[in-house]
């Protein structure tokens, strides 16, 4: 976060920085009517939004939009914050933000909801705002239900059916370039395990590899490690584990065959 971005033309490198105590102070200021103390907070606070936009990075949005709609977000927080709570502001905020982006990524998606569903999914997170304003947490869905008096089955049903798509090539374990990806761990319903099994055994496969090629392999497709981890691991560079993966590989597919 120290260094220079900008974005939607505000280099964040330049935001005033406040101490919490500071904080506090612009808080006190603002829940008496103060409009320059708020702006002052906004500018102090949106280092804040910028570093959950950045969760949102891999979604190919244009992050100054989604910088913006966090910035609405922020605003929320602040209008809604009960400074008789001993809680932090940044606490209570970043869940604010994160809705206002999901919600936006959400009216923004291709997906098309029935109108009964999304009616319930937005009664839910409204009740879910309503709620974590009140307990200052995240509250469950059975608590949301109640809220609403709508049976749980049917809260969940519709939070999922507006929840975002994953893409198949969502890494799983980390954001490494060589990690497994989602579409890695989905079963084919065509190839199943007994077709499968007929034309490989996957045992003897391992079995034909050297000890450190056997290992490079369960590290990385059993246990889901990145090449990374596994030089790491062994005590080699990335690069031997890569060219002793692909060796390995090549061995196995004999098995294929």
């Amino acid at each position: 976060m120290s260094n220079k971005v900008i974005i939607c033309g505000v280099d964040t490198s330049t935001l005033p920085k406040f101490s919490a105590n500071e904080l506090s102070e612009l808080m006190a200021a603002i829940k008496k009517g103060d409009e320059d103390a708020k702006q002052q907070f906004i500018y102090g606070n949106m280092r804040l939004v910028l570093s959950v936009v950045q969760r949102f990075s891999n979604r190919h949005e244009n992050m100054d939009d989604l910088f913006q709609v966090g910035c609405v977000g922020l605003i929320k927080a602040i209008d809604n914050f009960d400074v008789s709570l001993n809680v932090k502001f940044s606490t209570y905020a970043v869940p604010m933000i994160v809705g206002e982006i999901r919600r936006f990524l959400r009216d923004n998606s291709a997906i098309r909801v029935s109108r009964s569903l999304r009616d319930i999914a937005y009664r839910a997170l409204q009740s879910r705002e309503r709620l974590g304003a009140t307990l200052q947490r995240e509250p469950t869905l059975e608590e949301i239900a109640l809220d609403l008096d709508t049976p749980y089955r049917q809260v969940a049903c519709a939070l999922d059916a507006i929840s975002e798509p994953m893409s198949l090539s969502e890494p799983v374990y980390s954001d490494d370039p060589d990690a497994l990806e989602l579409g890695d761990h989905i079963a084919d319903s065509v190839e199943n395990d007994e077709k499968w099994l007929n034309n490989v055994s996957i045992q003897d496969a391992l079995e034909s590899l050297a000890p450190r090629e056997k290992r490079i392999i369960i590290m990385r497709y059993y246990l889901g490690k990145t090449q990374v981890e596994v030089s790491d691991e062994i005590g080699i560079s990335q690069a031997q584990v890569s060219r002793l993966e692909k060796n390995a590989l090549k061995l196995v597919k004999k098995f294929f065959v």
